[in-house]
């Protein structure tokens, strides 16, 4: 498998953790991690490399105080685009966005401070979201005359339902803390350091076998798009490919030995 070392990416530094464990961080502090046409080409030569890497997870991080707080505004307003160049520019968001979701690779966002407009329909394009106790949730467009164009639509509405997303940006409500989470728009809230848990789940997930990994962050989000019918089609021919696949011998094995760590709550 290949490896990343041709990257030369303006707006993100790699580094490779044991066990195949990525660390990308999104590296504009200055502007908050805001979004711009070059980091967006960023994502898409990062997430289009990532499945032919030996990397086996994706932990993304960001540098600064903040995870991301959208949509580089200063310079969409200075491009001053027409609706057909913005179209395009949304075009690569969704592009991005979904390699990321569709990659077949775990990714989890390591969450802090603002994770609003574009900021937030980058984190929901990850498989596993973490919260720190500054991270705050918004969808501020509403407010600033425009509308959402890199999937909140899609994504933000999939993970808190049509009627929240809609108040999100209507009202410009704010969640955070235990709230976020209840509502789904993370998955975990930590006390400390949101970087040191997603890395912990990230080395949980990388364990696993690559195909299994490539079902789960793949296949679910297609079938999420199939009719019932489609779906238990689909969902049948996955798991007769993955659950015969001879890397699985052994860990069966050890399961039908007694061998295998038990499945239980701990405490």
């Amino acid at each position: 498998m290949a490896t990343l070392d041709h990257l030369k990416l303006a707006n993100f530094t790699l580094e490779t953790h044991p066990d195949g464990v990525l660390l990308a961080t999104l590296n504009r502090p200055a502007k908050r991690n805001a979004l711009d046409e070059e980091s967006i080409e960023n994502l898409i030569e990062l997430f289009s490399a990532i499945p032919r890497s030996d990397v086996r997870a994706v932990v993304l991080a960001a540098a600064g105080d903040h995870f991301c707080a959208g949509l580089d505004l200063v310079e969409h307003h200075r491009k001053d685009r027409s609706p057909a160049e913005f179209m395009q520019i949304c075009l690569r968001w969704h592009d991005a966005f979904n390699k990321m979701e569709y990659g077949g690779v775990p990714v989890i966002a390591a969450l802090k401070g603002a994770v609003v407009g574009g900021g937030l329909e980058l984190a929901s394009s990850a498989h596993i979201r973490v919260a720190d106790q500054t991270t705050y949730f918004a969808l501020p467009e509403g407010q600033r005359g425009l509308f959402t164009g890199g999937g909140a639509t899609i994504r933000v509405s999939g993970l808190v339902g049509k009627a929240r997303m809609i108040d999100m940006i209507l009202t410009g409500r704010i969640y955070k803390g235990q709230e976020a989470v209840d509502v789904g728009l993370a998955q975990y809230l930590v006390e400390g350091s949101s970087l040191d848990k997603a890395l912990e789940l990230a080395r949980a997930a990388a364990a696993n076998l690559p195909l299994t990994n490539f079902a789960i962050c793949s296949a679910i989000s297609h079938i999420q798009n199939m009719s019932a019918l489609d779906a238990s089609y689909t969902e049948a021919v996955v798991a007769g490919m993955v659950n015969t696949q001879p890397e699985a011998r052994a860990r069966l094995e050890a399961f039908a030995n007694k061998t295998a760590a038990r499945t239980r709550p701990q405490g």
